[in-house]
């Protein structure tokens, strides 16, 4: 009897390992987007940065920085004119 050939067998090259749901991501900050982590930064600054910009081009939004070593999260509003 020949041996069968599964598609496993066919893909011994493995590619780039794809990004998981479970890899935390570095950096103390996280910018969310509607609840949803979008990015971590080192620090607060370049965080709320971040945030600003994306809230100032859709105001609509809820965006906020998630403090993971404190467990606070800051929802970041425009200035009133």
């Amino acid at each position: 009897m020949a041996a069968r050939l599964s598609k496993k067998d066919q893909h011994d090259d493995v590619g780039p390992e794809s990004p998981s749901q479970r890899k935390r991501p570095e950096g103390r900050f996280r910018l969310q987007v509607d609840r949803q982590t979008k990015a971590a930064y080192l620090t607060f600054a370049e965080a709320e940065a971040a945030g600003t910009a994306i809230k100032k081009t859709h105001p609509i939004l809820q965006v906020a920085v998630y403090d993971h070593d404190e467990s606070v999260n800051k929802i970041i509003q425009l200035p009133e004119e």
